[in-house]
């Protein structure tokens, strides 16, 4: 049988409960400010993200690096808003 608390959420509404824990990956270039950059952008949307539990991993050949942030979403319009910001930020090349 259906789940009747899904019963409200319209179907492109994320099967997510919020607050939620949710990892975000962003990949850009592996350049000087470029974490800070993410961070705030991530800060501007999840002011209470600890900027202290970012994760970086530069590719193999070191040219690109990408940023785990994992904030407690609040909201879909929240991780909307904030994929948003990240995808339209001129040194972020791709958000997972």
């Amino acid at each position: 049988p259906p789940d009747p608390a899904m019963s409200e959420t319209s179907p492109e509404t994320s099967l997510l409960t919020f607050p939620t824990p949710f990892p975000i990956k962003v990949m850009g270039r592996r350049e000087e400010g470029f974490a800070q950059e993410v961070v705030a952008v991530v800060l501007a949307h999840a002011p209470d993200f600890d900027p202290a539990t970012v994760e970086m991993r530069p590719s193999s050949a070191g040219k690109y690096l990408s940023v785990t942030v994992t904030i407690e979403a609040r909201s879909r319009e929240q991780l909307d808003a904030l994929y948003q910001a990240l995808t339209g930020h001129p040194k972020v090349m791709m958000v997972l």
